[in-house]
Protein backbone atom coordinates (compact mmCIF):
# COMPACT_ATOMS: atom_id res chain seq x y z
CA UNK A 1 0.00 0.00 0.00
CA UNK A 2 1.00 3.23 -0.82
CA UNK A 3 2.12 5.89 1.86
CA UNK A 4 -1.01 8.03 0.89
CA UNK A 5 -3.58 5.75 1.05
CA UNK A 6 -2.07 4.10 4.02
CA UNK A 7 -5.02 3.41 7.13
CA UNK A 8 -2.52 4.33 9.35
CA UNK A 9 -2.67 8.01 8.21
CA UNK A 10 -5.48 10.13 10.02
CA UNK A 11 -6.41 13.25 8.36
CA UNK A 12 -9.19 14.84 11.38
CA UNK A 13 -6.51 17.57 11.66
CA UNK A 14 -7.31 18.34 8.57
CA UNK A 15 -10.83 17.94 7.99
CA UNK A 16 -11.15 19.58 11.54
CA UNK A 17 -9.37 22.94 10.35
CA UNK A 18 -11.65 22.52 7.05
CA UNK A 19 -14.88 22.60 8.89
CA UNK A 20 -13.42 25.86 10.97
CA UNK A 21 -12.51 27.67 7.91
CA UNK A 22 -15.68 27.20 6.44
CA UNK A 23 -17.48 28.16 9.32
CA UNK A 24 -15.57 31.21 9.92
CA UNK A 25 -15.87 32.37 6.11
CA UNK A 26 -19.65 31.84 6.86
CA UNK A 27 -19.94 33.92 9.61
CA UNK A 28 -17.41 36.81 7.83
CA UNK A 29 -19.64 36.61 5.10
CA UNK A 30 -22.91 37.12 7.11
CA UNK A 31 -20.86 39.82 9.31
CA UNK A 32 -20.10 41.83 5.97
CA UNK A 33 -23.35 41.74 4.42
CA UNK A 34 -25.25 43.18 7.56
CA UNK A 35 -23.49 45.51 7.56
CA UNK A 36 -23.56 46.57 4.06
CA UNK A 37 -26.67 46.55 4.54
CA UNK A 38 -27.37 48.68 7.18
CA UNK A 39 -25.28 51.18 5.50
CA UNK A 40 -26.99 50.92 2.41
CA UNK A 41 -27.55 55.02 1.22
CA UNK A 42 -30.65 53.55 -1.11
CA UNK A 43 -31.78 51.82 2.20
CA UNK A 44 -35.38 53.26 2.82
CA UNK A 45 -38.95 52.87 3.91
CA UNK A 46 -40.69 52.17 0.94
CA UNK A 47 -44.32 51.61 2.89
CA UNK A 48 -44.17 54.62 4.85
CA UNK A 49 -43.35 57.02 1.64
CA UNK A 50 -45.24 55.35 -1.39
CA UNK A 51 -41.82 54.08 -2.82
CA UNK A 52 -38.24 53.04 -2.25
CA UNK A 53 -36.00 55.35 -2.60
CA UNK A 54 -33.94 53.79 -5.57
CA UNK A 55 -37.18 53.47 -7.60
CA UNK A 56 -38.39 57.35 -6.76
CA UNK A 57 -34.54 58.36 -8.40
CA UNK A 58 -35.07 56.27 -11.11
CA UNK A 59 -38.64 57.69 -11.66
CA UNK A 60 -36.79 61.00 -11.59
CA UNK A 61 -34.06 60.59 -13.99
CA UNK A 62 -37.41 59.49 -16.35
CA UNK A 63 -39.86 61.86 -15.64
CA UNK A 64 -37.07 64.30 -16.26
CA UNK A 65 -36.00 63.13 -19.74
CA UNK A 66 -40.02 63.64 -20.50
CA UNK A 67 -39.96 67.03 -18.93
CA UNK A 68 -42.67 69.29 -20.69
CA UNK A 69 -40.25 71.90 -20.44
CA UNK A 70 -37.64 71.14 -22.54
CA UNK A 71 -40.46 71.05 -25.57
CA UNK A 72 -40.53 75.10 -24.31
CA UNK A 73 -36.54 74.92 -24.09
CA UNK A 74 -36.66 73.68 -27.67
CA UNK A 75 -38.62 76.16 -29.26
CA UNK A 76 -36.95 79.13 -27.84
CA UNK A 77 -33.18 77.37 -28.95
CA UNK A 78 -34.42 76.88 -32.04
CA UNK A 79 -35.71 80.79 -32.67
CA UNK A 80 -32.55 82.06 -31.39
CA UNK A 81 -30.69 79.56 -34.07
CA UNK A 82 -29.27 77.60 -31.06
CA UNK A 83 -31.03 74.50 -32.14
CA UNK A 84 -31.23 73.38 -36.00
CA UNK A 85 -34.60 71.89 -36.45
CA UNK A 86 -35.33 67.99 -36.16
CA UNK A 87 -32.89 68.20 -32.81
CA UNK A 88 -34.23 67.45 -29.60
CA UNK A 89 -33.01 68.23 -25.96
CA UNK A 90 -32.00 65.74 -23.05
CA UNK A 91 -31.97 66.41 -19.83
CA UNK A 92 -30.25 64.57 -16.80
CA UNK A 93 -29.43 64.63 -13.28
CA UNK A 94 -26.50 66.85 -13.03
CA UNK A 95 -25.04 65.63 -9.72
CA UNK A 96 -23.06 62.74 -8.37
CA UNK A 97 -24.94 59.67 -7.13
CA UNK A 98 -23.83 60.68 -3.60
CA UNK A 99 -25.29 63.91 -3.56
CA UNK A 100 -28.38 62.99 -5.41
CA UNK A 101 -29.02 60.65 -2.20
CA UNK A 102 -27.94 63.04 -0.19
CA UNK A 103 -30.53 65.33 -1.58
CA UNK A 104 -33.29 63.08 -1.51
CA UNK A 105 -35.22 63.73 1.59
CA UNK A 106 -38.44 62.33 2.72
CA UNK A 107 -41.52 64.48 2.88
CA UNK A 108 -43.54 64.70 5.73
CA UNK A 109 -46.88 62.53 5.73
CA UNK A 110 -45.00 60.42 3.14
CA UNK A 111 -43.86 61.43 -0.16
CA UNK A 112 -39.91 62.03 -1.26
CA UNK A 113 -39.03 65.69 -2.62
CA UNK A 114 -35.51 66.21 -4.79
CA UNK A 115 -33.75 68.95 -5.82
CA UNK A 116 -30.45 69.04 -7.96
CA UNK A 117 -29.23 70.44 -10.99
CA UNK A 118 -30.44 69.14 -14.65
CA UNK A 119 -27.64 68.93 -17.72
CA UNK A 120 -29.13 69.63 -20.37
CA UNK A 121 -27.43 68.64 -24.02
CA UNK A 122 -28.62 67.87 -27.77
CA UNK A 123 -30.04 64.37 -28.20
CA UNK A 124 -27.47 61.77 -29.04
CA UNK A 125 -24.78 64.34 -27.92
CA UNK A 126 -22.73 64.00 -24.71
CA UNK A 127 -21.60 67.81 -24.84
CA UNK A 128 -23.88 69.76 -22.22
CA UNK A 129 -25.19 72.79 -23.62
CA UNK A 130 -26.05 73.92 -19.79
CA UNK A 131 -27.42 73.23 -17.02
CA UNK A 132 -30.88 74.43 -14.97
CA UNK A 133 -32.50 73.29 -11.44
CA UNK A 134 -34.48 70.48 -11.22
CA UNK A 135 -37.39 69.38 -8.73
CA UNK A 136 -38.92 65.99 -8.04
CA UNK A 137 -41.44 64.90 -6.22
CA UNK A 138 -43.46 62.15 -5.39
CA UNK A 139 -46.61 62.45 -3.95
CA UNK A 140 -47.65 58.57 -2.10
CA UNK A 141 -51.53 59.51 -1.68
CA UNK A 142 -51.13 60.01 -5.31
CA UNK A 143 -48.99 57.20 -5.92
CA UNK A 144 -47.25 59.81 -8.82
CA UNK A 145 -43.51 60.89 -9.34
CA UNK A 146 -43.61 64.74 -10.95
CA UNK A 147 -40.42 66.24 -12.30
CA UNK A 148 -39.81 70.03 -13.17
CA UNK A 149 -36.76 71.69 -14.89
CA UNK A 150 -36.81 75.53 -13.53
CA UNK A 151 -36.62 77.65 -16.69
CA UNK A 152 -34.40 80.65 -16.36
CA UNK A 153 -37.39 83.77 -16.21
CA UNK A 154 -40.06 81.61 -15.35
CA UNK A 155 -41.29 82.02 -11.62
Amino acid sequence: MSELTSSRRHGKLGRTLLWVSIALSVLLLGFVTALSIRTNPYYSDAEANGISKYIFIEECREQLAEARELETLRGVLQQTGQLRQGQNLHADIGAEPGEIVANTQAVPGGGWALSAPANISVEGQSSVLGQLGMQCTHDKAQNRTVAQIQLPGAQ
